[in-house]
């Protein structure tokens, strides 16, 4: 079963408590550093097609998701902040070691808004960057920003790309595919960014 059909299959059982769970599946997504496996894009794009074909209401469903995606990241980057201290209280070791710690805050002082920002659209990575955000100790306010503008960039561009190419036959019937397609597409601004590290070392 498909994540469209799954979707049908929960408004026709649930109605109006879809709303609810889709905000409650996005908002773990990101919210949750131990939930980076469900659904993420797929669902936003999923949920545009549901809409298009009269089911949900789409300018309710992109301000409820667009929330649940602000909200999530910025759960985790507390998470990240209160526990952080706490975890990174060796001098020495492997995983938690404090100079981990210092470099993670030297880097977000750096690069932190574009990292959020983009982080966005790639899955897995968006569920880490907000929980790291929080340890390395970047600014509640910067972070907030960069947040709320990559929140709903993500949801819209997903979401309404759903709603306006979710009902063409092509997309019906190739819809894992274009899934997929949409995951691979996400990874590019990581590899982009990585090629150019490599670049800057050399």
């Amino acid at each position: 079963m498909s994540l469209e059909e799954i979707l049908s299959f929960l408004f026709q059982t649930y109605q109006v408590w879809t709303y609810g769970i889709l905000f409650i599946v996005l908002f773990a997504e990101t919210g949750f550093v131990f939930t980076p496996f469900l659904p993420g894009d797929s669902l936003l794009f999923a949920a545009g097609t549901l809409a298009a074909a009269g089911s949900l209401d789409i300018r309710f469903l992109f301000f409820l998701l667009m929330i649940a995606a602000v909200a999530g990241d910025s759960v985790n980057y507390w998470i990240g902040r209160r526990i952080g201290p706490k975890v990174f209280f060796k001098d020495q070791g492997r995983l938690f070691n404090r100079r981990h710690l210092e470099r993670s805050q030297q880097f977000y002082e750096t690069h932190g808004g574009k990292t959020i920002f983009f982080a966005r659209f790639i899955p897995v990575i968006r569920t880490f960057a907000p929980f790291l955000a929080g340890i390395g100790r970047m600014s509640y306010r910067r972070f907030f920003v960069y947040n709320v503008i990559g929140g709903i960039v993500w949801v819209g561009l997903f979401l309404f790309t759903g709603f306006f190419f979710g009902q063409w036959a092509f997309v019906k019937e190739h819809f894992s595919l274009i899934i997929f397609a949409i995951i691979c597409l996400s990874l590019i601004p990581a590899i982009l960014e990585y090629l150019r590290a490599k670049k800057r070392e050399k």
